[in-house]
């Protein structure tokens, strides 16, 4: 049988309060109240302030009868679902096809890929110590060949997933509930749009598709987790799983689209004469400041180039965030496992890098991640620069369709970054907090395409150009 060990005790009483940015999010009469003597997750993996009680839970997973005259053909009869612990339990090539057949050639997503999961897994960076335990979905035929996965993590907190739902948790929290565990599936600190349920292209995909939601809801009853959460899922996805009675979420991403330019300056041309001018005269900042500009990919990026980068991209969480999601050894082993598919600018004064950009690169888009610099220094306009010009001039010279930028910025419009809608599904369990969760989502989507339509009639492109 397999289990998973959690840490409970007894909850403590707290002052009834909202997350300031929380509003009327829900009415105290639509709530179900939690019994305070029953006990409730507060310390999943560490850090509690009292002494824990383990408990197991049994997380092995019914299997999902097969139906119709293609399963009959094919000789299927059910779906076996597990659960894994680690992504390594799972051959690359098994994962891959999953990921692959789920998003097609033209839109390779190195983000869903073995070697970028099991990357964060083997260094560190997604564990459970650090409140990202693996609890893989997989589902198997009958001869145990794979036919669906579907990363996801049971959680103790809420950072690293550029979704913010900490108001959530807070308002649960008043109304004397807890929101931590919860089931998180996505790709951890990054805020990539893809397919979350990576099935085979078999005649019953559709099936293994449903299976593999069915698992993860069944996961969440018996975990007795708060919610399920899906985020940064295909648009195709997100449709399906409102179905399945998810609630829909969206959000915004600044993304830039190659309109088949031949250079940069193409590219400048169909800017307003004011954006133009910004840009050309930042990028002649980096040249009067005696920097150079590299863009490596595979090979070409040495262990030092990552050492250094590692140093650039610890000054930034250290200013930013406090602390880092992500280790040394993650970048020298994630490099190790994608080899041309990582594209690393540098900024070199005197030869020495000073700073850095990384990005990853798709089958038709340029992921634009992680920026840093050296500390104590001022370039101005480097950042601009290192993560956005030549993320646009290395999409114009591979040909590929986008720059994902990453998360948040509103900078990046005028400098040809538009606004673009992305999606994120959440099962919650408690059915008053579903209720006020769903009406507080239908206003939010209403603000953010109403501010997505503004910023597209206020954009930095010529009229003429769409």
């Amino acid at each position: 049988m397999a289990v998973v060990a959690l840490s409970y005790c007894k909850p403590s009483l707290h002052p009834l309060r909202f997350h300031p940015h929380c509003g009327n999010l829900w009415k105290r009469e639509n709530v179900r109240r939690r019994s305070r003597g029953a006990s409730t997750v507060t310390a999943m993996f560490w850090r509690s302030d009292k002494s824990p009680q383990v408990r197991e839970f049994d997380i092995s997973l019914a299997n999902y009868p097969l139906t119709g005259s293609d399963t009959t053909q094919e000789g299927q009869n059910v779906i076996s679902l597990s659960v894994v612990s680690s992504i390594s339990e799972i051959t690359p090539s098994e994962w891959d096809a999953c990921a692959l057949d789920s998003s097609q050639p033209q839109s390779y997503n190195p983000f869903l890929m073995h070697g970028f999961l099991s990357s964060l897994e083997d260094t560190g960076c997604a564990t459970r110590e650090t409140g990202w335990m693996p609890l893989h979905i997989v589902a198997k035929d009958e001869s145990g060949h794979v036919l669906g996965v579907s990363p996801l993590y049971l959680k103790s907190h809420s950072y690293g997933e550029f979704v913010f739902d900490h108001s959530w948790a807070d308002a649960y929290r008043s109304f004397g509930g807890r929101y931590y565990p919860k089931l998180q599936s996505c790709v951890p600190f990054t805020p990539v749009t893809g397919p979350r349920i990576l099935t085979r292209d078999t005649p019953f995909r559709d099936q293994v598709f449903d299976a593999l939601v069915s698992a993860m809801t069944q996961l969440a009853a018996k975990l007795q987790v708060s919610s399920l959460h899906i985020t940064f899922p295909s648009g195709a996805e997100w449709n399906k799983l409102k179905e399945k009675g998810f609630s829909q979420r969206i959000g915004m991403q600044y993304h830039w689209k190659n309109r088949d330019y031949k250079n940069f300056d193409e590219f400048l041309m169909d800017m307003k004469q004011s954006k133009r001018k910004n840009i050309r005269q930042e990028r002649k900042k980096i040249g009067t400041q005696n920097l150079k500009m590299r863009r490596l990919r595979g090979d070409e990026i040495k262990a030092r180039h990552w050492d250094s980068f590692y140093d650039f991209y610890r000054n930034t969480t250290d200013n930013k965030w406090g602390t880092p999601y992500l280790t040394r050894e993650f970048f020298h082993y994630m490099a190790s496992k994608l080899g041309d598919g990582v594209l690393l600018v540098l900024a070199e004064e005197n030869e020495e890098p000073v700073a850095g950009a990384l990005n990853l690169i798709g089958g038709d888009t340029l992921f634009g991640r992680l920026w840093g610099c050296r500390p104590d220094s001022y370039y101005p306009s480097l950042h601009f620069e290192a993560c956005y010009y030549q993320a646009i001039e290395a999409a114009i010279e591979l040909n590929l369709k986008t720059v994902e930028a990453g998360a948040q910025g509103e900078h990046k419009i005028q400098r040809g970054y538009l606004p673009v809608k992305t999606y994120s599904c959440h099962y919650i369990i408690d059915e008053g907090f579903r209720q006020a969760i769903d009406e507080f989502l239908v206003r939010e989507s209403n603000q953010v395409d109403y501010v997505i339509k503004l910023l597209h009639e206020s954009g930095p492109f010529k009229e003429t150009i769409e």
